[in-house]
């Protein structure tokens, strides 16, 4: 004679129809909240539609070896002063994208200085630290640069693979990108 089975035992094993549905519906909000963080937001009174910005600076060859020269590579995407974050959102990625390439993909002064180099300003950065709290390598390191009421953000780190870049809304009632702690941009 076989053993019947408890049915109550039976039904634990199964996974539950309203945590799959709870999950599924989260999955769906967050979407949502995501891609409604996307859309362009109409320009405040009093705010310009883009910063300022200032003329490329000079940095010192030390900060820019290998990362950002001087004059845009040929064939390379240029900034638009007078466009939105997704108009520059190219020439961001461009150079995000070089730096991760080079052998100063750790340091965030690199993507710094390269973003100042194609123009962008470097009043409207944020940049986390290159370190962790314990010294380690920065396991994620993120950078932006403000552009009216949105921000242009990447985000490069060994277990990332590649730069990843995205327009995303500005927080704080527009006066900021990153949240957390930031190094100071003091060079």
């Amino acid at each position: 004679m076989t053993p019947r089975r408890d049915p109550s035992a039976t039904a634990s094993r199964r996974p539950r129809h309203g945590r799959t549905r709870a999950g599924a519906v989260a999955t769906v909000l967050a979407t949502a909240a995501m891609l409604a963080g996307c859309a362009a937001d109409a320009p405040r009174p009093g705010r310009s539609d883009a910063p300022t910005v200032s003329a490329p600076a000079a940095p010192s060859a030390s900060a820019t070896a290998s990362v950002a020269p001087s004059e845009p590579a040929e064939g390379s995407t240029a900034l638009v002063p007078d466009g939105t974050a997704a108009d520059n959102l190219a020439l961001f990625t461009e150079v995000a994208e070089r730096v991760w390439a080079s052998d100063r993909r750790p340091e965030g002064r690199a993507y710094v200085d390269a973003l100042v180099a194609a123009g962008f300003d470097k009043a409207a950065m944020q940049v986390t630290e290159d370190l962790s709290t314990v010294g380690n390598p920065a396991e994620s390191l993120q950078f932006s640069v403000l552009w009216g009421d949105e921000c242009l953000v990447g985000q490069v780190g060994p277990d990332i693979g590649e730069a990843v870049t995205r327009v995303l809304p500005a927080l704080e009632e527009g006066t900021m990108c990153l949240v957390g702690e930031t190094r100071p941009i003091d060079w």
